[in-house]
């Protein structure tokens, strides 16, 4: 190891321990930074550290370790818990690859138990107004991205050689670029905007503001020109309106007047995408349920094997070695059936809040609103660790119940940079 790299290795620890002192007596800075990468820095960027970890993995990791806080559990933490045990053993029995094992833990559990964290440390307003607010940044610059056909992420290094290669290219349907920002794939973009739009229903700002904000993620997730992320988007803003305690009646009646209006605008235009689309597009739903031959090499545990070579019924299997565009069945196939079902079990719980009076929150609506989703895509790039983020984030809302919202309330807005100790809202307040 020569000199300027040792150096450059020293910077970096410099930066690193900075930055991981900043997050332990800052909170709030930890989520607003971890939103921000999460929303605009690619999966291919990160580190080798025995294996690549990408920034938003790394990030996560940070945020949990620096605002661990006692939490009360319950049996979704207990589900996810005998899942994480589950993998664990599979994987030192060798039922499971490493591969498989490592995404599980590290993509999936870990921003659950950071979902479960955050609102121990800072207030769910403060979350929704991040989340609201960086989801229409990113929208803006799809916005740009499509008018430009210039997307600016993939112009950003690859760290990580294998990931950039699966996504940095561009996607085009009908002769248009689908917009993905720094998602990697337009259907992770697609879902981010629909997940996300539940929390610009729910901030507090005021409703013009709250109706320009949804209107710029909603064409953005047009633009995308997923199928699915439109439907969830719909799916949750209609959850949003219908289920959100407290939302005022002049919201509810400004959303359902831009959804019509909407719908006159959108429908047509892609419905001329897919019609010039044509076979791509049908080809595209054709596959998606031709993954059910796969069922047949699902076990009961761990994982299913090297099925690309075999042929189920006549149906060559290798076709589907790429992609398996089904966030169940590619569970099933790394974990087997029993490990699935405890996934889907802890997402539909969840999900659940929505059903309860009273509860609805706006993870819980995204989290709800995703679940026909996961039978029809793949959990790809960050998507993934926003919904699990997102479901711990449900699980801690329903726990702190309506007196936080009272709190929320009663307290001050506050300057975002303010640096006193005694403004628990600040960006930078201190630990206490």
């Amino acid at each position: 190891m020569n000199g300027s790299t040792l150096l450059l290795a020293a910077i970096a620890a410099g930066v690193g321990v900075i930055g991981i002192l900043l997050f332990r007596a800052s909170p709030r800075l930890t989520f607003v930074v971890w939103a921000l990468v999460l929303f605009f820095v690619p999966v291919w960027i990160g580190v080798n550290v025995g294996f690549f970890w990408s920034a938003i993995t790394l990030l996560t990791l940070v945020a949990v370790l620096t605002n661990i806080s006692d939490i009360r559990l319950n049996g979704i933490d207990l589900i996810m818990g005998v899942f994480t045990l589950m993998a664990a053993t599979q994987f030192a029995l060798k039922m499971t690859g490493l591969s498989a094992t490592v995404i599980a833990l590290l993509e999936w559990v870990l921003p659950y138990i950071w979902g479960r964290l955050v609102l121990s440390r800072v207030k769910r307003s403060f979350v929704t107004a991040v989340l609201a607010t960086v989801v229409t940044v990113a929208a803006v610059l799809g916005l740009i991205e499509f008018a430009t056909g210039t997307n600016i992420f993939v112009s950003l290094p690859a760290m990580g050689a294998d990931l950039y290669a699966s996504w940095g290219g561009l996607q085009v349907r009908a002769d248009r670029l689908r917009v993905e920002g720094a998602w990697g794939h337009s259907i992770a973009m697609g879902a981010a905007f629909a997940m996300s739009s539940a929390f610009i229903v729910a901030a507090r700002w005021p409703v013009a503001v709250r109706l320009v904000a949804l209107g710029i993620v909603t064409a953005a997730t047009v633009t995308t020109i997923s199928r699915i992320g439109m439907l969830t988007l719909a799916f949750t803003v209609v959850l949003s309106v219908l289920l959100l305690p407290g939302l005022d009646r002049a919201m509810r009646w400004s959303v359902a007047a831009l959804g019509v209006v909407a719908a006159i605008i959108i429908i047509p235009f892609v419905g001329e995408i897919f019609l010039e689309a044509g076979d791509e597009a049908g080809g595209s739903a054709d596959y998606r349920s031709g993954l059910f031959s796969l069922v047949s090499q699902v076990q009961l545990f761990g994982s299913a094997g090297d099925w690309s070579g075999l042929t189920v019924g006549g149906e060559y299997l290798g076709a589907y070695a790429k992609s398996v565009d089904n966030a169940f069945l590619v569970f099933a196939l790394r974990f087997g059936w029993i490990p699935s079902l405890l996934l889907i079990a802890a997402l539909v719980f969840a999900a659940a809040y929505i059903l309860r009076p009273g509860k609805a929150s706006p993870p819980s609506i995204a989290v709800a609103s995703q679940l026909p989703a996961i039978f029809a895509v793949a959990l790809i790039t960050q998507a993934g660790a926003y919904l699990w983020f997102l479901a711990g984030l449900a699980v801690a809302w329903a726990q702190q119940g309506r007196d936080a919202d009272a709190a929320d309330d009663q307290a001050a807005l506050p300057s975002l940079f303010s640096m006193s100790r005694t403004n628990e809202d600040s960006v930078f307040a201190s630990r206490r």
